[in-house]
């Protein structure tokens, strides 16, 4: 019988056809899905056509940015996951990157088995961030807020509206999958497993997400660091 679950599409964006050509033979090779796409418009034209499970995505691309399809992207809802493939390498750089929506990243030159071992860990967190929560959960009650899992943000009890960037919603949802459990930085960012523990992006990301959630009464130490540990979500979680 063969096996119902296709196999994961992979588009690659890069425009440079040599480097295009050796990442697309490694996920080849890897049996994935692959399609290449030297420009924005060739990536959004497979996009319309096709369910696509992850993007590789070069910054520097003839037509835009890198940057700014991220946040478009993120902005028109679609949830693919995306790896940003950068030349720069400045920690504000790799932050901005991902709070305007990218997964992960990799900065040139890198070996191709890190792209590998990136791809596997994003392609198996989201499916199982997917797989953990309920079907038809729309939100989520998090001491005084609820997260609305659709438009990604944050509901008070008030109404009021707290809009998260792509890469807070991502953080929060890690500790919503796992709450009162202390998570390392790894834990929290398996896909960069390998350089996490020195890259201290994931401190701001925290801290920008913990001055959102203390915006009211009650939010103040919903996430709470554990000293040489990493941080916990102290607060159960409710779905509706």
């Amino acid at each position: 019988m063969s096996d119902p679950t296709p196999q994961p599409r992979i588009v690659v964006v890069e425009d440079d056809e040599d480097i295009r050509d050796l990442i697309i033979g490694q996920l080849q090779r890897e049996n994935y899905e692959v399609e290449p796409a030297a420009t924005l418009g060739e990536l959004r034209a497979i996009l319309q056509d096709k369910v696509v499970d992850l993007l590789v995505l070069d910054l520097n691309l003839p037509d835009g940015d890198g940057l700014s399809l991220c946040r478009d992207l993120r902005a028109e809802g679609w949830s693919v996951a995306i790896i940003m493939v950068t030349a720069r390498g400045s920690a504000i750089d790799r932050v901005l990157g991902l709070e305007l929506g990218a997964d992960d990243y990799l900065t040139k030159p890198f070996e191709p088995r890190e792209l590998l071992a990136r791809v596997r860990n994003l392609l198996k967190r989201t499916r199982t961030d997917t797989a953990t929560r309920p079907a038809n959960a729309r939100t989520v009650v998090i001491g005084p807020w609820r997260l609305d899992l659709y438009q990604r943000r944050l509901i008070a009890p008030d109404g009021k509206l707290v809009m998260l960037s792509s890469a807070e919603f991502r953080l929060l949802g890690r500790f919503v999958d796992e709450p009162n459990t202390v998570l390392s930085r790894e834990a929290l960012l398996p896909e960069r497993r390998a350089t996490v523990a020195f890259d201290r992006s994931i401190d701001l990301q925290v801290s920008r997400l913990r001055q959102k959630l203390a915006a009211i009464p009650g939010g103040e130490e919903l996430v709470l660091t554990v000293r040489n540990e990493g941080y916990v979500l102290a607060s159960p979680v409710r779905y509706e």
